[in-house]
């Protein structure tokens, strides 16, 4: 598997290049902010248009995962849908898409700042999940440890290059956005300086998982 392996809290870890998290011993893929509905909730609220096939593209990226990867779980971390009412204004399609990846397998979906409601398309949702050692929540919570979370969409630039990425440090993980067309917060940004150890890794995204200091 391309990957890039770490310790969090004794658990064994891979950040996949893809933008997703795996968990060997718990058959577990953990993805963050979706955001699925983001061109329709532009149009809806007036906003400037973008390409619409982003919800299909999220969607195909993680049916290949899943299906290469066949876990028992999949956690969604959060904002899996740009608002409540896009996850209601799924096409037939990707919501059958949907219905097919919850079934045989435990899906879970943590509440977000975009979507606290109940999503009605399969799968089991709670405000946050404690899997021992590890707890998955949406937003990160400064004094926690042994913490998987995501909301930041973090990037990192490298020389001149600027990737999505994971940021790593001995408390906690912060994942980067999965959904196409996200956009990202950079890891220079406070928010996520003010988060991260001072020797916190940045794991960008790609064709191989790459470790390299976080960038501040």
């Amino acid at each position: 598997m391309t990957g890039y392996d770490f310790s969090l809290a004794g658990a064994r870890l891979t950040a996949l290049g893809s933008g997703a998290l795996w968990w060997t011993a718990q058959r577990l893929l953990c993805v963050s902010d979706l955001h699925l509905g983001k061109s329709e909730r532009h149009a809806r609220r007036g906003g400037s248009a973008l390409p619409p096939y982003e919800t299909r593209d999220t969607l195909a990226r993680l049916s290949d995962l899943v299906s290469a990867l066949q876990p028992e779980t999949v956690v969604c971390l959060g904002d899996s849908f740009d608002d409540d009412a896009a996850s209601r204004a799924l096409p037939d399609a990707e919501q059958s898409q949907l219905a097919a990846l919850t079934q045989n397998r435990r899906w879970i979906w943590i509440t977000g700042n975009h979507d606290p409601a109940p999503t009605g398309l399969g799968g089991e949702q709670m405000d946050e999940l404690y899997l021992s050692p590890l707890t998955f929540r949406h937003i990160a919570n400064p004094s926690a440890t042994a913490e998987v979370s995501g909301h930041y969409h973090p990037k990192a630039r490298v020389r001149s290059t600027s990737r999505p990425c994971f940021l790593l440090d001995r408390s906690r993980l912060i994942l980067p956005a999965f959904g196409t067309y996200t956009g990202g917060l950079r890891s220079t940004d406070p928010a996520l300086a003010a988060l991260m150890e001072r020797d916190a890794l940045a794991i960008l995204t790609g064709a191989q998982a790459l470790p390299v200091p976080m960038p501040r």
